[in-house]
């Protein structure tokens, strides 16, 4: 029989110790403390025994793993439980010391009942004692899954009954009539308060906090929620987060990757200039151009009032019939004949600290020879699979596209695709059925390239192909030469930014 597990130091004391029978408290300690000296230092026994009891102990490192046994008992059994219980303490405690010891003390007891009960060893293994131990019950789980499932159909039900209320308070004061009594609360002037007072506390709770909400455990617990839908995309993203998934939306990534390419000028002068292009184009995938859309504009921010009295030289060398519009303020006759942009009142000043637009452009054509990027997709079936090539070509030289990513859906449930000759880098979005093929540049020096790859599907999956760029040149070649003041004729010294942008660019 077992009457006691310890452990204890060296010197006897004991540091935590659960007794499987009856005993006093005294009795195990004075036990505990005749064991040293029990200990005979020159032999390998690793059992001890007294006219009473015996002692089976294992040294761990500056403590002592420390059974007390009848005489009768068996040792083999006692060296094996001795074993398993040695097993068990590192399991709960990252150091063998004194003060690990005594702050896991609750779960080694609780541990040592599942090796022994009533003073004989359970047929255990570790594995089985940590099953035990953590008591994790699915019955709990769905018990508690079920009751916060209740609690927020409650809660919902609570809300929706405040609103009619306090919804028929409102449309009994707007017809100048008593509100309708609260069941039970007496008269209806007093209900109205009652009323009014509920509906307000309930509506206050339904404020979002900012504390983040705790976490619900797995399972039925998951309840429809009402009105939560954007909160259950954006946990549903944080979940793929955490789960190692790469997660970012396109509009992010873009806006991200302008602003990495797009980082305004280091020496942003008092008069700054924004020159900011976008493009919209439609293509077919054949040829030719459906629709071809393009803005620009003239964006003038001046930080300095003595510079607020200014005319801008405007450069126009574009051939494409591009048609120009100044702001209302902007003298028209003075841009007509001399490509000024001055105000209609040259007393006047142009804004201080603000950005204004002065000139505007639009170019909307279908002429095949303005299209700035072609791109030709050729997808041609071969057996059960369809070997695709795709190639750009870049017909405006004097342009330089930054971070260009021409975006290929792919056929779903398919796999990868196998690539098989590329000119720069690709990307396979699986979630998105995505293949994006990535360039950092495309300019007079890299004007062309192709991809090849081949996937199962047919010629319709790969398209639509969309293009998205970003460029510190703009298309229309419309450009501020000089900047001077209207007093004097003297220059002013002034700094550019100039972007031209992706709207919208597709081959249907």
């Amino acid at each position: 029989v077992l009457l006691a597990a310890a452990v204890c130091t060296k010197a006897g004391k004991a540091i935590v110790s659960r007794q499987f029978v009856e005993m006093t408290r005294t009795r195990i300690e004075g036990l505990l403390a005749a064991f040293p000296k029990l200990m005979n230092t020159g032999k390998q026994h690793t059992f001890v025994e007294t006219e009473s009891v015996r002692y089976v102990y294992q040294p761990m490192e500056k403590l002592y793993m420390v059974l007390i046994t009848t005489k009768n008992s068996n040792i083999l059994e006692d060296l094996e439980t001795l074993r398993l219980f040695s097993r068990v303490i590192p399991e709960y405690c990252r150091a063998l010391e004194e003060n690990e010891i005594s702050e896991h003390c609750f779960d080694l007891i609780f541990a040592f009942d599942e090796i022994v009960a009533l003073g004989y060893r359970e047929n255990v293994n570790l594995a089985q004692i940590r099953t035990f131990t953590e008591m994790d019950s699915h019955e709990e789980k769905v018990f508690r899954a079920v009751r916060e499932t209740q609690e927020r159909e409650a809660k919902a039900e609570m809300r929706r009954k405040a609103k009619e209320l306090q919804q028929a308070r409102r449309d009994a004061e707007r017809h100048g009539k008593k509100a309708p009594a609260f069941g039970g609360f007496g008269s209806s002037a007093v209900s109205g308060g009652v009323t009014a007072m509920i509906t307000e506390t309930i509506i206050e709770t339904e404020k979002p906090k900012v504390a983040p909400a705790p976490a619900r455990p797995s399972g039925p617990s998951k309840a429809l929620k009402l009105g939560a839908k954007g909160k259950e995309v954006d946990n549903f993203v944080d979940k793929l987060k955490s789960e190692g998934e790469n997660i970012m939306t396109s509009v992010g990534k873009r806006s991200a990757e302008a602003a990495k390419v797009l980082a305004p000028p280091i020496n942003v002068e008092s008069v700054h200039m924004k020159i900011e292009e976008k493009i919209s184009l439609t293509c077919g995938r054949d040829g030719g151009l459906q629709n071809m859309e393009l803005h620009g504009m003239i964006m003038l921010h001046i930080s300095d009032e003595k510079f607020a009295r200014i005319r801008l030289h405007v450069e126009n060398e574009d051939k494409r019939g591009v048609q120009l519009q100044t702001h209302p303020n902007v003298d028209k006759k003075l841009f007509t004949t001399e490509s000024q942009i001055g105000l209609k009142n040259p007393e006047k000043s142009f804004p201080i600290n603000s950005d204004v637009g002065v000139l505007k452009w639009r170019l909307q054509t279908t002429e095949e020879s303005f299209i700035p990027l072609t791109i030709n997709c050729w997808p041609s079936e071969s057996g059960n699979s369809c070997d695709v090539n795709i190639e750009y070509e870049l017909q405006e030289e004097s342009l330089e596209l930054n971070d260009v990513i021409i975006t290929i859906p792919l056929p779903s449930g398919v796999g990868a695709p196998v690539i098989g000759e590329i000119d720069g880098e690709y990307r396979h979005d699986s979630r998105r059925n995505l293949l994006e093929w990535c360039l950092p540049v495309i300019d007079a020096k890299n004007k062309s390239g192709s991809l090849e790859f081949s996937i199962a599907g047919q010629p319709n999956d790969f398209f639509p192909v969309q293009v998205s760029f970003i460029s510190k040149k703009n298309y229309c070649n419309i450009q501020v030469t000089k900047v001077t003041q209207v007093d004097g004729n003297s220059p002013v010294r002034f700094s550019t930014e100039t972007t031209f942008l992706v709207d919208k660019y597709e081959i249907l």
